[in-house]
């Protein structure tokens, strides 16, 4: 497992887990705050449950920040830990 993680933060993702690390890099690279739809645009062939999965254990690891929007079926807002300072 990985100890270090973005801006000296630990985390628990696994070295083989692919779909994290991308998702990671993604919403570090995004100059604007993503909705859960357009990650899984982004990463195409993987379901909406392992997307909303993903960010959500990334967002309990501290290593980005997320906000549910909407009526509670997943609609999240993601952005990185830094992005309003």
């Amino acid at each position: 497992m990985k100890k270090q993680g973005f801006a000296g933060r630990t985390s628990m993702i696994r070295e083989s887990d692919k779909i994290s690390k991308r998702i990671l890099e993604i919403i570090n690279t995004s100059q604007d705050p993503l909705e859960t739809k357009e990650i899984e645009l982004i990463l195409k062939n993987i379901t909406r449950i392992k997307v909303l999965y993903r960010l959500k254990n990334l967002r309990g690891d501290g290593l980005i920040k997320g906000k549910p929007v909407g009526s509670g079926k997943g609609a999240w807002i993601w952005w990185r830990i830094d992005a309003f300072k």
